[in-house]
């Protein structure tokens, strides 16, 4: 939208609400900092900088109103500390520079440069980054027209994680103009594919706006993930086709998304922000109000509080702060309709502070999906299953059982009955349900499914830390090969144990996430920690589809659809019913129930490699039977005849057949078996 020149003067204005907001008549400009001595406004028209102090000051947050005004107006601020020997200025911790643009920390529109830390050395020129600037949006500019959330209950949600980029970099038949973009996720080609898979919700990685780190920038790579971000409520812009202002690009989007069912769920990252540590660049929050802003120790306020391993971290202490985090959240909901958040490293926000009580009361938030990382890098970092009611939580737990069990032989049966109940014993509490631990194989931070069957050991040389970087413990197996092969006997095994993992995953009681591409066999050679890789290694290859994976896949999906053994809202207690049934038994081999010592290794050391689960309830039997074994191994029935579902060995793993008495199940294979 064109610019209408505003008014030379600012008028006082209102300090609410935070941020640029247009009234059709003017802008009005409100910044928080509580220890600033004077805020510059700074405009941008023409490519000629104007500076208006901000005349308003109330309870800590600046402000002022500019007539005529209007969306697409660029500006930023310059924010100035008192004077020595005035008050604030011996604050220990103040970083006031007002040498530096900042942007605002409410903008939901950039513009401009935002290739870092790339001055020019020789002449002294500003960096590229100086006309970095925040950009007043149009909140009328878009019609939602009869959109509405498909409310999909977490107990039938299937997450489908995936980048915004990598999805559609590389897919031929999405239009050239469209790869790699918002629009490209709604394109024919990737709505079919979702479509089939029969995901339910797609869990972007970030999409608030973010920069790459000067290491990076330094070396050629760039910040793939996104978890570095510079603005929480505008989305960003590289993934924008340019053919529609980005915020209208992002809606249209979801609006799509909804209108075929699916939901959009955002990976958010409020432990920290792009401004780094003490050397870093100062962007906005530092330059505004470092003290209120970041935590800082007590013992060198000039340093960081680094429980985020980016740098620094965000003081949701401070009520502002919180503010900030809340406001994002619910314009995310409201404006933007999104119908859930993945919070990175939610441990962090949780600390000494009100996050977590601000969420369970708030109107807005109380109706979407909150999903926690539950941990980060300090003190008590790790909290599992500590989350309160009302989130569910990355269960790595499951990830790294599972993988033992068919992979490594470091877990047993117990450990995959343990997961093949929900994990109750880490969320059962509080009135938590099933639905409170979200299950993964894989996600963006490791290998893919098929690397984690093809490599021991990570291959991250092309990141440029000495392979240092990325987990070592990946509980992971290469079948014999490190690497691709052409050995039918490992590719075998490698097809098997993929199928296994798979059938384990939409076995599980709680909420299944599957990586974007692990359902076509997506390799990224060994790289386990491809953070920095803008490149073919982690896009989607769609020119090299493993359709029978793909097949396998939705056909899991589809079985978990039908079957409400698998999708309970009460945790499995083994206890008969009022009906008489026990919901669940757990089978030996030999078709009995467990005994106590079934559970034990032998004297030896040697494991049990298989394990019935039989699930009851008034939708009949379920049977789930797991042989992680190299051999086949014969498994005797409960009476009656059986319905075969899967079988995750078979050429084809769908094929319906009746069966009573005894069952052979391949070495590396899961089967499902039913009995109405």
């Amino acid at each position: 939208m064109t610019t209408q020149t505003p008014e030379k003067t600012l008028e006082t204005g209102r300090p609410w609400p935070l941020g640029s907001r247009w009234d059709g008549a003017g802008v009005n400009f409100a910044l928080f900092s509580a220890h600033a001595a004077r805020v510059e406004l700074c405009l941008f028209d023409g490519g000629q900088e104007r500076r208006l102090t901000l005349p308003g000051r109330t309870d800590q947050i600046w402000h002022g109103y500019l007539p005529g005004a209007r969306p697409g107006l660029r500006y930023g601020y310059r924010v100035y500390g008192p004077e020595e020997g005035k008050a604030c200025a011996a604050v220990p911790g103040n970083r006031f520079a007002p040498q530096h643009l900042l942007l605002d920390p409410y903008a939901r529109e950039l513009a401009g440069d935002r290739q870092l830390f790339q001055a020019d050395s020789g002449t002294g020129a500003a960096p590229a980054w100086a006309l970095l600037t925040s950009r007043v949006a149009d909140p009328t500019s878009f019609d939602w027209g009869n959109d509405a959330p498909p409310d999909i209950p977490l107990a039938d949600s299937v997450i489908y994680e995936i980048h915004v980029k990598g999805a559609t970099q590389m897919h031929p038949d999405v239009p050239e103009a469209q790869r790699g973009t918002y629009a490209g996720l709604t394109s024919p080609a990737m709505l079919q594919h979702f479509k089939k898979l029969g995901v339910t919700a797609l869990e972007l990685l970030p999409v608030h706006a973010f920069i790459d780190e000067p290491r990076l920038a330094s070396s050629g790579l760039k910040n793939y993930w996104g978890y570095n971000t510079l603005a929480f409520f505008a989305p960003e812009s590289r993934y924008a086709g340019g053919e529609q202002p980005v915020i209208d690009e992002f809606r249209t989007m979801v609006r799509t998304l909804h209108r075929e069912g699916i939901e959009i769920i955002l990976d958010v990252v409020f432990n920290h922000t792009a401004e780094s540590d003490e050397s870093g660049p100062t962007l906005s929050f530092r330059g505004i109000d470092n003290v209120s802003y970041y935590r800082l120790p007590a013992d060198d306020p000039m340093r960081y509080e680094n429980f985020s391993g980016c740098g620094n971290t965000l003081n949701l202490t401070h009520p502002r702060v919180l503010q900030l985090v809340m406001d994002a959240l619910r314009y995310w909901v409201e404006e933007m309709h999104i119908d859930g958040f993945r919070f990175d490293l939610a441990t962090a926000l949780t600390r000494e502070s009100a996050f977590l009580a601000a969420i369970r009361q708030d109107p807005v938030l109380q109706r979407v999906k909150l999903i926690a990382e539950p941990w980060d890098l300090g003190m008590d970092g790790y909290r599992l299953g500590r989350f309160p009611p009302g989130w569910s939580e990355w269960n790595d737990r499951f990830r790294d059982d599972v993988r033992a069990f068919w992979l490594t032989g470091e877990a047993g049966i117990g450990a995959l009955a343990q997961r093949l109940a929900g994990s109750s014993e880490v969320f059962r509490h509080d009135g938590r349900l099933p639905q409170a631990g979200i299950n993964f194989i894989t996600a963006h931070d490791g290998f893919t499914l098929r690397d984690l069957v093809s490599y021991r050991h990570k291959h991250n040389a092309a990141n440029g830390e000495g392979n240092r970087d990325g987990h070592s413990h990946n509980f992971s197996s290469n079948c014999g090969v490190e690497g691709d092969s052409d050995d039918p006997v490992v590719n075998e095994c490698r097809r098997r144990l993929q199928r296994a993992l798979l059938a384990t995953l939409f076995a599980a009681q709680g909420v299944p996430m599957l990586q974007g591409g692990d359902e076509i066999g997506r390799t990224q050679r060994g790289n386990n920690n491809a953070y920095c890789q803008d490149n073919p290694l982690t896009w989607i290859d769609w020119t090299r589809v493993d359709s029978e994976l793909f097949d396998f896949t939705a056909g899991l999906i589809a079985l978990r659809k039908r079957l409400p053994h698998l999708r309970r809202r009460a945790w499995l207690t083994g206890r008969s019913a009022a009906c008489g049934r026990r919901d669940v038994i757990w089978l030996h081999a030999e078709g009995r129930e467990m005994r106590q010592d079934d559970w034990q290794a032998t004297p030896s050391g040697v494991q049990q490699n298989m394990l019935g689960c039989l699930l009851d309830d008034a939708a009949g039997k379920l049977l789930l039977l797991f042989n992680r074994g190299a051999d086949a191994q014969n498994f005797v029935l409960p009476t009656g005849r059986w319905q075969m579902l899967c079988d995750t060995a078979a050429d084809v793993p769908f094929a319906e057949r009746s069966m009573c008495g005894c069952t052979t199940l391949a070495g590396r294979s899961v089967q499902w078996l039913r009995q109405d």
